[in-house]
């Protein structure tokens, strides 16, 4: 294999497969620690499993998000509009996801050298992440540059990310010690601006002490203080009312998605269905948690002095998991408001994305409610929602190659791709 097959296969084999990325970690950060054979296979293998149950219940949950998303499109029939001539998001990965690939192994090889000779102390470990916010940047450079090289995209797009991975968990460090109640793990996810926003502009607005999970309830509702009643509840009745609007709209599109089922059944369905992955996602984390955070000690103490895992959105959600609904479906509500008004004024035309509502609204509205209680959580996600409003609509004919990538971004995504458009496109020609 040359260097470069091998970079691409370490890209796509080891750092984009997070259960094998993180037992990896976690097996390093044993060895070190000379742990016992079977401390090491137990630990190393409840991280890996953790990993994929977090996965399977984002999966799941995703699943659910897409039949809203679905539901939503039918009632509002928008679809976004691309710039002319633009490369599609399926032929640019095949044509340019190689690069993507290279830039995760090389900037993730510069980012451990920041780590281990500089005062930021953070190993980047979201593995999915880390692919997409390449592919993205590969993207940006190609439309500020069509003609750039593939060294001159690999060079600059590693140096982007390993700056990114090094610094996005370090400035919302102090925050994330404040939600999590502990000073050994950092937040290593692409929705950093909102949560960051949301857990400094709190306290402007409520208390801490009005946390989501202290808020009082009447003795009729107190089935809401259990996070997985109220998703079910709450996720439950939106896509009721969903289905409802989108029968009265559209119903032979409605009765496809529901099937053999009666529409207002498949959608009440659809909330237990949110629940249960709800429930499975925090098990995972809880059990990932408990494992990966004494296992990264070894790397901590021997091989990157002082270093913390900066790991993926999710590990907050326990923290406050009914400020995650708060926070998915405040956003919701902002972004769908701001899709109208673009609409109705003729601005942009921009589709509801569930997935970045849902996790990094639920994030942001985390870190809100630490500082300003359920207030400071609706604040989060009203945060995020506007970000994707915002950030879609003036982005989607920013990119000509793969402008798809604004309707699946984070919030951090769009600031990176400015950025880069702004200090790059004077001279990178």
């Amino acid at each position: 294999m040359s260097p470069l097959e091998i970079l691409y296969w370490i890209g796509q084999n080891i750092l984009g497969q997070p259960p094998i990325l993180l037992g990896l970690v976690a097996l390093i950060g044993l060895l070190i620690q000379r742990k016992s054979f079977e401390e090491i296979i137990t630990s190393t293998f409840k991280v890996m499993i953790g990993v994929v149950m977090m996965i399977a219940g984002a999966t799941l949950f995703v699943n659910e998000l897409v039949n809203f998303q679905n539901i939503v499109g039918t009632a509002v029939g928008f679809q976004p509009k691309y710039p002319p001539g633009y490369i599609p998001l399926g032929d640019f990965t095949a044509k340019f996801g190689s690069y993507a690939a290279m830039i995760m192994t090389v900037a993730f090889i510069i980012h451990l050298i920041i780590a281990r000779f500089t005062k930021i102390k953070f190993v980047y470990l979201t593995g999915h992440l880390m692919w997409w916010v390449s592919l993205t940047v590969v993207a940006t450079l190609l439309t500020i540059k069509p003609n750039a090289s593939a060294l001159e995209i690999i060079a600059i797009g590693s140096i982007v990310m390993a700056l990114y991975w090094s610094i996005q968990p370090w400035y919302i460090h102090s925050a994330m010690k404040e939600v999590m109640g502990t000073d050994e793990i950092a937040f290593g996810h692409t929705s950093s601006s909102a949560a960051f926003l949301a857990f400094y502009l709190g306290k402007y607005i409520g208390k801490p002490e009005e946390s989501t999970e202290q808020v009082k309830f009447p003795k009729a509702l107190s089935f809401f203080k259990d996070y997985a009643v109220s998703t079910a509840v709450i996720l439950g009745l939106i896509m009721i009312i969903a289905a409802i609007i989108g029968y009265a709209i559209n119903p032979t599109a409605v009765v496809k998605l529901a099937g053999e089922l009666n529409p207002i059944i498949w959608a009440f369905l659809r909330g237990i269905y949110f629940a249960v992955a709800i429930v499975v996602l925090l098990t995972g984390v809880r059990m990932f948690i408990a494992e990966i955070v004494p296992a990264f000690r070894g790397i901590a103490q021997k091989l990157i002095p002082g270093a913390k895992p900066a790991l993926d959105c999710p590990v907050v959600f326990p923290q406050a998991p009914t400020a995650v609904v708060i926070g998915f479906v405040s956003g919701l509500i902002v972004f769908l408001v701001f899709m109208g008004l673009f609409a109705a004024t003729g601005f942009a035309i921009i589709v509801p994305p569930m997935i970045m509502l849902f996790f990094p609204g639920g994030a942001a509205a985390v870190f809100g409610n630490r500082t300003g209680g359920w207030k400071g959580a609706v604040l989060g996600g009203v945060i995020n929602g506007a970000f994707l409003a915002i950030g879609q609509a003036v982005t989607l004919n920013a990119l000509t190659y793969a402008p798809e990538l604004a309707t699946l971004a984070d919030p951090d995504w769009y600031i990176i791709i400015w950025l880069l458009k702004a200090i790059l496109g004077p001279f990178f020609k």
